[in-house]
């Protein structure tokens, strides 16, 4: 495998759809206001956000490593740093220089934005250092989800938006947390698929505390959810906000009833990409509603 090609694997190309869901649809809801889009904006957002996603994937590869989680016995994709691809010290240095290359993307946002996204921008940085690494690595004290709910979904679809229009609303809240429980769908099932290994390594992620059963509960929850939070759409008589999403529904039902019939397994892996995709397909379709 070249070298190149090794760290496209370690970047986790399957997960930025994560960095994208949030702003093509609040690129839409702000859209559908009638305001002007600034569409520099849009592409520096987009580019910190990937980068801020690839090192944070870095980091998890590399402290995964050191601290024993990442084997032999490893179900899942292909992790560098176990492999012996790269050093633990090289996947740092690549995490460095991809939250450097964020911050740089950052600055214009900043220009744009002032201080509330000079915050944003900060604790995001420090939050994806702190996933697997620090003293208080969130992913091994079983709050990674809450923390993809809160920074990939209520804070990118918020940040957006506050950046498009200079104000935050309602609309956007619950924007947030459709675009939250979707995106931590992937982080679920990639948790539960590992959650044999990641007892014997005391990494406390949130389906080593609850268990099998309710993990996959769990999972089938985050998939609806987002057509729960969207009946907010429908009081405020917006309809297609909520009607054409719901297209993408069969994939999710599907998700769910491949996590419910199989015991986590390397076959996690597809629903991992099934689930990538339900949530990027949601959001074209939340985009389309808005638009309509």
């Amino acid at each position: 495998m070249s070298k190149l090609k090794s760290w496209i694997l370690a970047s986790r190309p399957k997960t930025l759809t994560a960095a994208i869901v949030p702003i093509l649809a609040s690129t839409g809801l702000v859209m559908s206001e009638e305001i002007q889009i600034q569409w520099w904006i849009i592409i520096c957002a987009l580019m910190a956000s990937f980068f801020i996603q690839i090192g944070t994937n870095l980091v998890n590869d590399a402290m995964d490593y050191k601290k024993g989680a990442d084997t032999e016995t490893r179900i899942g994709p292909v992790r560098v740093t176990q492999q012996g691809v790269f050093t633990f010290k090289q996947v740092m240095w690549a995490a460095t220089l991809c939250f450097s290359i964020s911050v740089g993307f950052g600055i214009p946002l900043v220009i744009q934005g002032g201080l509330p996204i000079m915050i944003i921008g900060v604790i995001s940085v420090i939050m994806g250092y702190a996933y697997t690494a620090g003293p208080f690595p969130l992913a091994y004290r079983g709050l990674g989800d809450l923390f993809v709910i809160i920074f990939f979904g209520l804070v990118a679809v918020g940040g957006m938006y506050y950046l498009l229009t200079g104000n935050y609303s309602w609309a956007a809240f619950v924007l947030g947390l459709q675009i939250g429980f979707l995106s931590t769908v992937l982080i679920a099932i990639n948790n539960l698929r590992d959650i044999h290994e990641d007892k014997l390594v005391n990494k406390k992620t949130l389906a080593v505390r609850l268990g099998v059963g309710p993990a996959k509960m769990w999972i089938c929850f985050l998939i609806v959810a987002p057509f729960i939070a969207g009946y907010y759409w429908l009081f405020q008589n917006k309809i297609y906000f909520y009607v054409i999403p719901m297209l993408c529904l069969p994939l999710g039902i599907s998700v769910m009833k491949k996590i419910i019939r199989t015991n986590p397994s390397a076959q996690y892996n597809k629903y991992l990409a099934l689930s990538s995709a339900y949530a990027m397909l949601f959001s074209i379709l939340f985009f389309l509603g808005t638009r309509v």
